[in-house]
């Protein structure tokens, strides 16, 4: 029998609300996601002026880093044409996503989930999960 640990609600809100402190404090208005480790959403939030279009690329960046167990921005440059993971963005009915912002959960050296951030630039929306994932 197989067991695992996965992010709960209640460390799920402890996450989104570390991002959406970083996110305030660097004025980058954000969609932030977490995913448990099936990839299965947790928790969202839409902070006030974010970007409409980000919601689904928060969701999307959180199970792309829960699945391939890596940041998504760590996936770009192999995802470029001739590179070993050359059509994965095109993979997952269109939801694998390589933009910077998705990272995963770990906990012991176990990932137990992911986080997905989207509304700023690549490096911020890193900044904001780094510092949402810290919080774990």
């Amino acid at each position: 029998m197989l067991t695992y640990q996965t992010v709960s609600l209640d460390d799920a809100r402890r996450i989104i609300d570390a991002g959406i402190a970083k996110a305030e404090e660097i004025d980058s208005p954000s969609n932030i996601a977490v995913v448990d480790t099936g990839g299965n959403l947790v928790a969202h939030v839409r902070m006030d002026g974010s970007q409409l279009g980000s919601i689904e690329h928060s969701i999307d960046k959180a199970r792309t880093s829960m699945f391939f167990r890596k940041p998504t921005g760590d996936l770009a440059e192999d995802s470029r044409p001739g590179g070993p993971l050359w059509g994965i963005a095109l993979s997952g009915y269109g939801t694998v996503i390589v933009f910077a912002g998705g990272l995963p959960l770990a906990v012991d050296g176990r990932i137990v989930g992911a986080i997905g951030v989207s509304g700023g630039t690549g490096e911020e929306d890193t900044v904001i999960a780094r510092a949402a994932v810290a919080r774990l």
